[in-house]
């Protein structure tokens, strides 16, 4: 299905997109019902329609960033890169890698987070966190893929964190998915557009313990199959707090400040709010 896709101009993957993810609205699939539900947490003051008309919306963005997938994997990193048709924030960036201190890129699960990889790798050395997925030989391809312009790809346990502060500590670039749940006795708990989630410490402590700069960061598809607008930013300050809690909210605020640019674009399906904080599964994905 990458080889498949990886053949398809731009618009007609987006095409594709539009049509699987209106199939998915109309069915009203589990991507759908969960989609819909953090949507009416997340945004109690729209009406039932800007609800429903969001809700597709964001299924039909998710479905183009998969089908996008073969183009950003599998063709040559170059032409990949001839998407991106204009970078906002660009001397924000620059300035922190002239720092030399290591920069902490936040790339959220908004608009297509596997070009911004791509983009990094064009500006710095690069390391990113990931979650190893259950197949293995898709692992593999993954790597394979993500790592084509010398990226290192760190896995989600004690060695991988050991990769990122190295990194770091050389003045590179680490990214890192700020919106994932994190394992219990890994997070805590701040809200996320009014809703308590378990969100992670580990950006608050890198950052802290190197004085890296923290930046954020996604890529903003374009209508018509114009391509992409990558867009740079601060991360708000109390980002690297010792005060875990207060470091928290600072994170999902700037994932915030990310999303609201473009809210169709956000991966609503995941289930953001699974955990509750006495350690049992939210009721609301059942």
């Amino acid at each position: 299905m990458l080889r498949l896709c990886s053949l398809l101009p731009l618009r007609v993957a987006h095409g594709l997109g539009s049509a699987i993810g209106k199939f998915a609205w109309m069915r009203k699939t589990e991507s759908a019902r969960v989609t819909r539900k953090n949507l009416e947490l997340c945004f109690p003051n729209l009406t039932t329609r800007e609800l429903d008309d969001l809700a597709k919306e964001s299924l039909i963005e998710t479905a183009k960033t998969a089908c996008e997938l073969g183009r950003i994997w599998v063709r040559p990193a170059s032409q990949a890169l001839e998407h991106i048709v204009r970078v906002s924030g660009q001397e924000i960036l620059d300035e922190a890698i002239d720092a030399n201190k290591g920069v902490i890129m936040l790339a959220p699960h908004l608009g297509n987070w596997e070009l911004c990889g791509l983009f990094l790798d064009s500006q710095c050395q690069s390391t990113y966190l990931y979650k190893p997925p259950k197949l293995v030989a898709f692992e593999e391809r993954m790597l394979k893929y993500r790592g084509r312009l010398g990226a290192k790809l760190a896995p989600t346990t004690a060695k991988g964190v050991a990769m990122l502060v190295k990194a770091l500590g050389r003045g590179e670039i680490v990214g890192i998915l700020p919106d994932q749940e994190p394992n219990f006795d890994s997070g805590v708990f701040a809200p996320f557009f009014g809703v308590d989630a378990l969100t992670m410490t580990l950006v608050a402590k890198l950052a802290k313990r190197t004085e890296a700069t923290v930046l954020s960061i996604f890529a903003k598809r374009l209508a018509q199959g114009e391509g992409f607008e990558v867009v740079i930013a601060s991360a708000r300050t109390d980002v690297d707090s010792v005060d875990l809690d207060l470091a928290a909210r600072a994170l999902n605020t700037t994932v915030e400040d990310c999303v609201r640019q473009a809210p169709s674009q956000y991966q609503w399906e995941y289930r953001r709010f699974k955990r509750q904080a006495d350690g049992t599964k939210n009721a609301l994905y059942r």
